[in-house]
């Protein structure tokens, strides 16, 4: 799942933007033949390879986005070159976009919001779900005016908030917590929406009392503008499939070889991304040079103390579940497939237990 920045807007109360596309309008309109799932992967192992002997691989990522550190990571340190693979990585602007680049075929790999695939196969469509990149709900309530840390949203009642609105992804999750708790909506908070990326403006500015915000926007307004992070919707939700990486089972079926390289690159950039914090942190640096140092540094140690970024590429079943739960309760889908018609784990598996740094 992702969530663009957009300029600022005005602010509207529990109200839904105009002109908001819906995933399920864009998937009857691009979508076109089942395919079936794929099979047990073809087992490569680490090599080297000449520069001239490197399969170029385009993959488009949903945005460009903090959460994505593993892989950047496995770019950054040369993991996917180690599998012959010259990967060229593009950000599409949404969840939509990078899906419609794998349809189309202008990118053999995307990630992204996987409840895609999951719409697409429920209307006869292809796609197959093959890792796991984000493994929590990356967003945090951000405060001025709070400094205690809430850890059961049943003391959100009476807080004004701010949030982008439906279908985000955090507009969703906030109100997933605020039901959780026998809390209505409409009723017992108030609700503000803005452009997406401009949520913690109007908590600086004494409008609302909590943002419902992602990094780099919360360490920007933490480390830079004296604001605290009062809740963890990672925490509270546990494992969730936010991001997944994702293909068509055609090109699966003929490219297994490549396909266990992303795999395997993807699997290492993980074990990296925490056995090394530090490599991490510079990665991102790097990746992200507009930002301030130290706000990078801040916000990727916050994702990883929250286990944000996959600590492994395996497709958690748990956080499977729970973002069906989420995209069934929205009705974006049925979200009732079984786990193993949306979800092929047996590349990553393999590279889970045959990958080492």
């Amino acid at each position: 799942m992702s969530d663009t920045p957009e300029q600022p807007n005005q602010l509207t109360s529990n109200q839904e933007s105009p002109g908001d596309g819906t995933r399920r309008t864009f998937l009857r309109r691009a979508l076109a033949g089942g395919v079936a799932i794929v099979g047990a992967p073809y087992i490569v192992t680490r090599r080297s390879y000449a520069a001239g002997s490197l399969r170029t691989i385009h993959f488009s990522e949903a945005v460009h986005n903090l959460g994505y550190i593993d892989l950047y990571v496995a770019r950054a340190k040369g993991f996917f070159q180690e599998q012959g693979i010259d990967l060229q990585l593009s950000a599409a602007g949404g969840d939509t976009q990078a899906f419609a680049s794998v349809l189309g075929k202008s990118a053999e790999f995307g990630c992204g919001d996987a409840t895609l695939c999951e719409i697409s196969l429920e209307k006869g469509g292809p796609g197959v779900v093959l890792g796991e990149l984000v493994s929590r709900a990356h967003y945090f309530g951000v405060s001025k005016k709070l400094t205690k840390m809430i850890t059961d949203p049943k003391h959100f009642k009476g807080l004004t908030f701010v949030t982008s609105p439906p279908p985000n992804t955090n507009y969703n999750v906030l109100v997933l917590a605020l039901k959780s708790a026998g809390l209505d909506p409409d009723k017992d908070v108030k609700i503000l929406t803005v452009n997406p990326g401009t949520e913690i403006g109007p908590v600086l500015a004494g409008q609302a009392d909590i943002a419902v915000a992602y990094e780099p926007n919360v360490d920007t307004a933490v480390v830079g503008q004296g604001a605290h992070v009062v809740f963890s919707w990672s925490k509270f939700m546990g494992p969730f499939h936010n991001t997944g990486m994702y293909a068509l089972p055609e090109f699966v079926h003929a490219n297994r070889h490549i396909v266990q390289g992303m795999a395997n690159a993807l699997q290492k950039g993980a074990l990296h991304t925490y056995k090394y914090p530090h490599e991490t942190k510079a990665v991102a640096r790097k990746e992200f040079p507009d930002l301030d140092p130290k706000i990078v540094d801040a916000a990727i140690q916050r994702q990883l103390d929250n286990g944000v970024p996959a600590r492994t590429f395996v497709v958690s079943k748990k956080g499977w579940e729970n973002l069906m739960r989420v995209g069934a309760g929205l009705g974006n889908c049925s979200c009732d497939l079984p786990f193993h018609k949306v979800v092929d784990n047996s590349f990553a598996e393999h590279a889970a237990a045959h990958v080492k740094l």
